[in-house]
């Protein structure tokens, strides 16, 4: 495992940790609420807290931009972290979140970091060394049939307009596809095209942080991801279009023409 990523795994198992301890007594938990279903708790500051004390002890001179803390520092890596991907889940003791850290280097992703710390699944990847769950070596499905195909997505709660355009692509997708499913962590969601349990997944107005990691483990995997217009621009934009090959290709254009 490269050294960065072995950090990266560390600091994940340790906000795991404390998101494992706190989830027996939900009911003390101190939350508050940031926006439109977007909540925040003391956990999720703690266990991002935690990471960036890994990593910083690890990579003094590295940059972090978390979902909590915002951007510390300047320099050609930055560690892209998300705490608590699916707080919302996880303070209503839905058992569907994860920890996500991914580190760019001038940009590009070279690591990354999935953590599901209810099921102990691992998800990790390298640049350029593949994907793996658990040590064990992972690839996208290889569904052709987009009739047959199981979508992952999740709903735009933040924006109007992305509400109207997502329901537009969902009464499509409906149609068109085997299912979709909605657990509400886009880290694991991205992480699940990988393993090959969805064969494709979109959602709108994500932030950089939600997608870091999991787009990393997809493509390592065998996958493709691009923003709406078919671009490599979905940090950016914040929206997203993944799957394996062939999914990829039909789901891009549904969602286009949707």
């Amino acid at each position: 495992m490269h050294p960065m990523l072995n950090t990266a795994v560390k600091a994940a198992r340790r906000a795991g940790h404390i998101i494992n301890r706190a989830a027996l007594d939900l009911e003390r938990l101190k939350v508050a609420k940031k926006g439109p279903a977007d909540y925040v708790s003391e956990i999720d500051k703690m266990a991002e807290e935690a990471i960036i004390s890994v990593l910083q002890d690890a990579y003094p001179d590295h940059s972090f931009l978390g979902e909590e803390s915002g951007a510390l520092g300047q320099s050609d890596y930055q560690w892209i972290i998300d705490p608590i991907d699916g707080t919302t889940n996880f303070i209503h003791g839905f058992p569907m979140y994860a920890v996500s850290i991914a580190l760019a280097h001038k940009g590009v992703l070279t690591q990354g970091v999935i953590y599901d710390p209810v099921k102990n699944d691992l998800f990790t990847a390298t640049r350029g060394a593949g994907a793996y769950l658990n040590e064990r070596r992972i690839r996208v499905s290889q569904q052709i049939k987009m009739e047959d195909a199981l979508i992952g997505s999740g709903f735009p709660y933040s924006s109007m307009e992305n509400q109207e355009r997502y329901m537009r692509m969902l009464s499509v997708i409906m149609r068109e596809s085997a299912g979709i499913r909605r657990p509400g962590s886009a880290a694991l969601d991205l992480a699940y095209v990988a393993a090959g349990r969805y064969d494709g997944f979109w959602e709108l107005g994500l932030k950089p942080w939600d997608m870091a990691a999991g787009v990393l483990l997809i493509q390592e995997a065998g996958g493709l991801v691009t923003d709406l217009d078919g671009e490599q621009r979905y940090l950016e934009t914040g929206h997203i279009v993944a799957g394996n090959p062939k999914i990829f290709s039909q789901l891009l254009t549904l969602v286009t023409k949707a």
